[in-house]
């Protein structure tokens, strides 16, 4: 019969084994004994304190019978008219400005782009290599503002982020308006350089700043928008380049909503106040506008792009523009430019709906009256209330409340498209004003119906 090993039957080597086995083996019950269960914990997502304000928001609607203006169903391609549960809408919720999207010289680009190079460059460009349409699209880019060189991300919130992320470290500061795009927040955020908010508009706040706070950092750059997407207003680029120079700063200025809206060819907002663009260290845009794409681009020095090609993450890790995407883009931008009129139109149809709505007492804030003017309400439920009864007149305007705008700044907003005519501009006006003074009259308001629920 085999004897049972023992440590002292066993080499060293062996020996150190076996009593790390046994070790491992002994007394297991005592040690599980001496371990209390593991508490039971609820791991489901609803139990996130923002799944939880969504439900009560969702429950506060069905209570009062307002419908879900978020993530409407469109049953044909975006533009100045929609269908929406069958019905067909009037629409002031796309970007599509120049009324380029579905023109017919984009689909037979795209459909071409599609037949000779594929729906997708498979990996990042660094790993897959260039192609001739991201040359192209981003020569055409440079030229439009006049740089060195340009280059294009998938996503227009990645390429802020990005860019951000990538110039900035903890040692620098970064100064941005206070109604900024949430990219340009979060890509200063994880850049972990120090930021600092100024008053919307007001370069006077800005100069405060850099006087309290530009030696204590290493590199500043400020950041702006040609025309902000909430007021449909934007800065004294002038000004802006001049505290720039003067502080030792880079200026970025983020044209998402200017491109093919200011500028008497469309060129943004250099042209509109007739700058010299050279004076803009980083111009910033996207391709989901007025090119009818998806994704963004940056347009500056060649150093600039050098390093963004090699560092920044939302080009280094992340897939190349697709040649549908690329060539589509730069088809609506030649467009543009070939087209003059179109955007001759778009700021006509932008400066009839400001003018109509401020004659029928509307509250349109700063909006400079060309593709963005909000409908100030102020009060969160009111404004929704409102947007749905719009909806069932036929007429989609989005609502916009906080923690996306300042407390008591509710608005519905207006995104204005030269493929709007004259009557579908007055009649949304008029229908915002007879409904916004029913619900006046009517007292619906979020005091009123917490004072309700009481």
């Amino acid at each position: 019969m085999t004897k049972k090993p023992t440590a002292d039957r066993l080499t060293a080597t062996e020996r150190t084994a076996f009593l790390s086995s046994m070790r491992r083996t002994a007394a297991p019950t005592t040690a599980r004994a001496a371990t209390a269960p593991a508490p039971v914990r609820d791991v489901s997502f609803e139990t996130l304190p923002a799944f939880r304000m969504l439900k009560t928001q969702r429950a506060a609607g069905d209570m009062l019978g307002i419908g879900n203006p978020f993530y409407l169903t469109h049953q044909v391609r975006a533009g100045a008219r929609t269908v929406i549960d069958g019905r067909p809408i009037l629409n002031f919720a796309s970007y599509d400005y120049l009324g380029l999207n579905g023109h017919p010289e984009i689909t037979a680009a795209v459909a071409q782009a599609a037949e000779t190079w594929g729906t997708s460059v498979s990996a990042s460009r660094l790993t897959a290599g260039e192609r001739p349409f991201h040359g192209a699209f981003e020569a055409a880019l440079a030229a439009l503002y006049q740089t060195e060189d340009a280059l294009v991300f998938v996503g227009g919130h990645a390429t802020n982020v990005s860019v951000i992320s990538t110039l900035l470290g903890p040692k620098d500061l970064v100064i941005h308006d206070a109604l900024a795009h949430n990219s340009i927040v979060v890509g200063a955020d994880l850049s972990h350089a120090n930021r600092r908010i100024f008053a919307h508009n007001d370069l006077e706040a800005l100069e405060a700043i850099l006087e309290s706070a530009r030696d204590k950092h290493e590199r500043c750059l400020i950041v702006t928008e040609g025309l902000f997407s909430m007021d449909g207003d934007g800065p004294d680029l002038a000004r802006l380049i001049e505290i720039k120079s003067r502080w030792g700063a880079w200026l970025m200025v983020d044209e998402a909503h200017s491109l093919g809206v200011l500028g008497a060819t469309g060129r943004g907002l250099w042209e509109h106040q007739g700058i010299d663009p050279a004076g803009v260290d980083i111009w910033m845009g996207t391709l989901s506008k007025t090119l009818v794409g998806c994704g963004g681009y940056v347009a500056g020095p060649a150093d600039l792009m050098t390093l963004l090609k090699f560092q920044a993450a939302g080009m280094v890790y992340s897939v190349g523009l697709p040649a549908t995407t690329a060539l589509g883009s730069l088809t609506a931008l030649r467009l543009m430019l070939r087209e003059p009129e179109r955007v001759t139109k778009l700021q006509a149809n932008g400066q009839r709906f400001l003018e109509t709505a401020r004659a029928a007492g509307l509250d349109v804030a700063t909006s400079w009256g060309y593709a963005v003017t909000p409908v100030i309400v102020g009060d969160s439920l009111r404004t929704v209330v409102l947007a749905n009864r719009l909806l069932a007149r036929g007429i989609n305007a989005f609502p916009i409340i906080p923690p996306g705008v300042p407390e008591k700044s509710a608005r519905l907003r207006f995104f204005i498209s030269a493929s709007h005519s004259d009557e579908d501009i007055d009649t949304a006006v008029a229908a915002v004003s007879e409904e916004l003074n029913k619900l006046i009259e009517e007292g619906v308001s979020v005091a009123h119906y917490a004072e309700l629920m009481k």
